[in-house]
């Protein structure tokens, strides 16, 4: 059954790079803060801040501020949370102009944690209600997430890993498909309470796409 599930998460992280020849593509980058805040042995505070540019930095694509309350159970494998994102859009209208698109989010979601051997395993169901200026959509998300060690975990420090995950976006109405994430990089776990990751992802929607470098902080306090 182990080796099933692992072939089958593989499977789906692989699928993405079939559909990612062929499609136009811009270089841009990333910078990522995720926060956790443990309250109790069950509660905790989500806090996120992703800075997302065009280009390399200073050319703002999007920011995004997200919160949210969460409860773990089942020994901390599972998590559901309920939140809140303000996303602020900066959108090329031509070569130079921009136009400024607010959105405020609420969104459900539950995570449930694997370990297949060495392997550990996230999956992450999110159910979003958009609210893009006059505008009202859902959304559906399922994130599949791949952390393997790189050292020997018998040395009892496994500070180096890899890291890749594929996130599909569905909407409730056509197109039904919104955009595709498929990330791979590099982490770095400097303590139990701080890592870092430095990968690269790719984010595909039906005739277009953007590759993005990330720059990944994540805290536990």
């Amino acid at each position: 059954m182990k080796k099933k599930i692992a072939v089958m998460a593989l499977t789906f992280m692989l699928m993405p790079f079939f559909f990612i020849q062929g499609q136009n593509s811009d270089l841009g980058n990333w910078l990522i803060y995720f926060g956790n805040k443990k309250l109790n042995d069950s509660w905790n505070i989500h806090n996120e801040v992703q800075y997302r540019n065009y280009d390399a930095v200073g050319d703002l694509e999007q920011l995004l501020l997200r919160t949210g309350l969460g409860y773990s159970f089942n020994n901390n494998k599972s998590n559901v949370l309920l939140g809140y994102g303000y996303i602020l859009s900066k959108n090329y209208i031509n070569d130079t102009d921009k136009n400024s698109v607010n959105e405020h989010r609420i969104f459900q979601q539950f995570i449930s944690k694997q370990e297949v051997g060495i392997v550990k395993l996230n999956h992450r169901y999110r159910f979003e209600q958009r609210f893009v200026e006059s505008d009202f959509r859902l959304r559906f998300r399922y994130f599949l997430g791949i952390n393997v060690p790189l050292q020997n975990k018998e040395s009892g420090k496994n500070p180096l890993y890899l890291s890749a995950y594929n996130e599909i976006f569905l909407n409730t109405k056509s197109s039904v498909f919104d955009r595709n994430r498929l990330y791979g990089g590099f982490g770095l776990k400097l303590s139990e309470a701080v890592k870092i990751e430095l990968g690269y992802m790719n984010q595909f929607f039906e005739t277009s796409g953007r590759d993005q470098i990330n720059i990944i902080t994540f805290v536990n306090f």
